[in-house]
């Protein structure tokens, strides 16, 4: 297992050294940020400068093939005119799941607001509703499906969040906290080995009659 606050320090103290004053900020995310890791775990880090260019990550590329576990670095790297000016429903998800290594978000994001969470999950509703028709007709696919439920968590926790003003950062806080169909995708989504070629179909019908109920909710206001 990973020693993420080791890693995280060697991290920044890599990328402070080459960049200075142009690391804007450092942000752990994903599963190493909910402290729901695995041995098999990527390590999610936002990274955000004052400008990026191509320049910038071939020096980001030759930097992180120093560090250890380089095959586990992905995450997400901007400029910091290009994350202010990024669809806010995306920023939803960015800001909530993002746990500040260095710099503050909030110095460089507009405020989030609860219509940011709405439109977070009709997006990713719609999204998931097109993705899970077409595997059905086209791929049947029960890896597709798990990874369909998989996403199906973070639409969960803008709901959530719609409902109450409350941000369920970890699956075990939003499991604790959700009812009916929502419980019952999203314990799939914890547990995706419960997804087999057996129960492909009701499955996948669970899956698009909640993406749906979600998408119609919205569009009449009921959400």
């Amino acid at each position: 297992m990973i020693n993420i606050d080791e890693w995280l320090n060697n991290y920044k103290q890599l990328v402070s050294t080459t960049f200075g004053s142009r690391v804007l900020f450092i942000g752990l995310q994903g599963s190493f940020g909910r402290g729901e890791s695995t041995d098999s775990s990527d390590i999610d880090v936002a990274l955000i400068l004052d400008i990026v260019t191509v320049k910038d990550l071939n020096i980001y590329k030759t930097l992180i093939a120093k560090l250890p576990h380089r095959e586990r670095l992905c995450g997400f790297v901007s400029g910091k005119a290009e994350l202010s000016a990024w669809c806010k429903h995306d920023l939803f998800q960015f800001y909530h799941d993002t746990i500040p290594i260095l710099g503050s978000l909030d110095d460089i994001l507009p405020a989030i607001t609860i219509e940011d969470a709405r439109q977070a999950v009709q997006v990713g509703a719609c999204n998931l509703y097109h993705a899970c028709s077409h595997n059905y007709l086209h791929g049947m696919d029960v890896a597709v499906l798990a990874s369909l439920y998989k996403y199906a968590f973070f639409i969960l926790q803008a709901k959530h969040f719609c409902d109450c003003g409350q941000y369920a950062k970890s699956r075990t806080a939003l499991e604790k906290a959700v009812t009916g169909d929502d419980l019952s995708v999203l314990q799939l989504s914890n547990a995706p080995s419960l997804i087999t070629a057996d129960k492909f179909e009701l499955h996948t019908a669970l899956l698009l009659a909640w993406v749906s109920d979600l998408i119609i909710k919205d569009k009449e206001g009921d959400m």
